[in-house]
């Protein structure tokens, strides 16, 4: 009998490149596998009794013959490597498109739309990293209050302002004037808000601050079905943004991948029975994979592990714990965009055994274990797992 749920997304740490991966020019990459290798060896102690190094090989992470989770990894149905794709496809919704991406800007169209609405000009219009866009244009946008906006490999609007020249909720408006604007054959997947701060060339993002405003699902996921049979889904992090608010009863936001798991830690002794709490991790993938950061990258690692050992005795009975990606964005990548990778799954519920799951042909395949579970019907793609765990004979 399944109890609760606590899913945990580390934003962009796949697991090994996918057999397509070339297509996408991500040849070689393995963003945990990598990471490790590069820094001389990971210390993840929990995530290894559950079964980490298992998955893939992990410099300082070895295999275990006991683990404490079910391990496998999945690989991706949809032709994409965004953090909306990966996350409607775990929740039983894959797509059949990849959204529109801007190497060469946003076009005059949108940009004379944009400028009208919000009544301020534009600098940048160009693909860049975050830290880099500011470096170049901080100082002028200071000097002009014109919006800096730039685009990556994945299918991002990004608005950045200074909080002493646009107020946080102008910035926020003009996002969402964006996304009203970005429909047709511009609808990228997220509008993002990125505010920051400082002077003088120490600029600081502002991650409290951000906002992420996604087109809509193309249909049901896990999460409305969960919702619809009287199961409450909470999500942590950019989990409600993702969904557009979409099947999330009640959403935490956090600022850092601490927050996020000291809210979850929280839910483990709160959250009722029949609970899906949903945490997507975001910093591995923000602030280092994007950042070609693979020491940063580590470190986060393993002050998440260290976290995942206050969370695991506060579970119960009956709950599942289920630790993924959504994407990868190795670090030791040439580019500063998401890799095309595996994900891992770790799916542990206290005093049950560890089982292999295999290599699995979807990200889906989590979504449809918890409606195989709970009995939540409907019609998610994807090949679920529940009896596998071993928690039905």
């Amino acid at each position: 009998m399944l109890g609760r749920v606590f899913w945990i997304v580390l934003d962009g740490v796949g697991v090994g490149e996918l057999p397509d991966a070339p297509a996408f020019g991500d040849t070689g990459s393995n963003t945990l596998g990598n990471t490790a290798r590069v820094v001389g060896g990971l210390s993840l102690p929990t995530l290894q009794r559950l079964g980490m190094g298992n998955v893939t090989q992990v410099a300082g992470v070895a295999p275990v013959s006991a683990p404490l989770a079910s391990w496998g990894r999945l690989a991706e149905r949809s032709p994409g490597k965004d953090t909306q794709t990966g996350h409607w496809e775990m929740c039983g919704l894959p797509l059949d498109f990849s959204f529109p991406t801007f190497p060469d800007g946003f076009p005059p169209e949108v940009l004379e739309a944009f400028t009208k609405a919000t009544g301020r000009g534009i600098l940048g219009n160009k693909p860049a990293s975050g830290t880099e866009i500011l470096t170049e244009l901080a100082d002028e946008h200071l000097r002009t209050g014109k919006w800096i906006l730039y685009t990556s490999g994945d299918s991002v609007f990004q608005l950045a302002a200074h909080q002493d020249v646009v107020p946080l909720e102008e910035l926020w408006e003009a996002c969402r004037k964006a996304r009203e604007i970005l429909d047709g054959p511009w609808r990228v997947g997220r509008v993002i808000a990125r505010p920051f701060t400082g002077g003088q060339g120490k600029w600081a993002r502002n991650q409290g601050g951000r906002h992420d405003y996604s087109v809509l699902p193309p249909g049901p996921t896990v999460l409305d079905l969960a919702g619809a049979k009287g199961h409450k889904v909470i999500g942590v992090g950019k989990i409600h943004d993702i969904f557009a608010g979409v099947g999330v009863a009640e959403s935490v936001h956090t600022a850092d991948n601490a927050q996020g798991m000291d809210a979850t830690i929280r839910l483990a002794g709160e959250a009722p029975e029949g609970s899906l709490v949903f945490t997507n991790l975001v910093d591995f993938d923000s602030l280092y994979g994007h950042r070609n950061d693979p020491r940063g990258m580590a470190g986060a690692l393993e002050a998440f592990d260290r976290h995942l050992a206050d969370l695991l005795p506060r579970l119960r009975e009956g709950d599942l714990l289920m630790i993924t990606a959504d994407h990868g964005n190795d670090p030791t990548d040439v580019s500063t965009d998401h890799t095309r990778e595996y994900i891992p799954v770790l799916a542990h519920m206290p005093g049950i055994a560890g089982r292999p799951l295999g290599d699995r042909a979807g990200f889906g395949d989590m979504g449809v274990t918890i409606a195989q579970a709970w009995e939540l019907g409907g019609s998610l793609v994807g090949d679920g797992f529940w009896r596998e765990l071993g928690a039905v004979v």
